[in-house]
């Protein structure tokens, strides 16, 4: 099985303060691993520095066979990123921004609109897609967010914290396109490790000021 992620003396410093000091690991392709650590840990660092928004201080990143930063062009489509911020225009409604996410991947035409309109049944927001993303509730942002970071098919599933906000259909929802059974690799950050750590093959545990420890 080949490496979807390997990283070797990682760290990333903010002034003063290491965030990550010295993380090993390596993740297979298809495996899931979930992240848990208080806050401070460096949990979403690791993430922005797996989805190529953030630099590392020090250490070697290697992301789907892309060495990082330097290669971060190579694999940008091929991941799926779902953060603190859902990442959609308030203006626009919920389809009119999964449009213009799908425009971005090189999505067009017959083909977007029947990819939006399958991911939009599955979310169960195909009757509230057409409202403004203002006018919605902040889980139903999530579930748009869930649908536009899986919308072209990624690789690599980046997820900070994916319940939030999301009510019991929504988690229920969610899992049937962000879960194990995506057949994507998966690196999940949770507070709730009782809920995604008995589906991960591998939970990496974070403290603050401290290396990782991949167990």
């Amino acid at each position: 099985m080949s490496t979807a992620i390997e990283l070797r003396g990682l760290r990333r410093d903010f002034g003063e303060r290491a965030a990550l000091d010295g993380l090993d690991l390596t993740l297979a392709r298809g495996e899931s691993m979930v992240v848990l650590g208080p806050n401070g840990a460096g949990k979403t660092t690791l993430l922005r520095i797996l989805a190529t928004l953030l630099r590392p201080s020090a250490g070697e990143v290697s992301v789907l066979g892309a060495n990082l930063p330097g290669e971060a062009w190579k694999i940008r489509g091929k991941i799926g990123f779902l953060g603190h911020d859902p990442l959609l225009y308030r203006d626009l409604s919920g389809r009119e921004n999964l449009r213009f996410h799908a425009r971005l991947h090189g999505l067009a035409g017959d083909a977007a609109e029947e990819r939006i309109a399958v991911l939009l049944t599955a979310i169960g927001m195909e009757r509230r897609a057409d409202e403004r993303i203002a006018e919605l509730s902040a889980g139903m942002r999530q579930r748009l967010a869930i649908c536009r970071c899986v919308l072209h098919q990624p690789e690599l599933l980046l997820l900070d914290e994916p319940d939030s906000n999301l009510d019991v259909e929504g988690r229920e929802l969610a899992q049937g396109l962000i879960g194990p059974q995506s057949d994507c690799t998966r690196v999940l950050v949770t507070h709730d490790a009782e809920r995604f750590a008995p589906e991960a093959d591998q939970v990496l545990r974070l403290g603050i000021a401290e290396a990782g420890v991949a167990a």
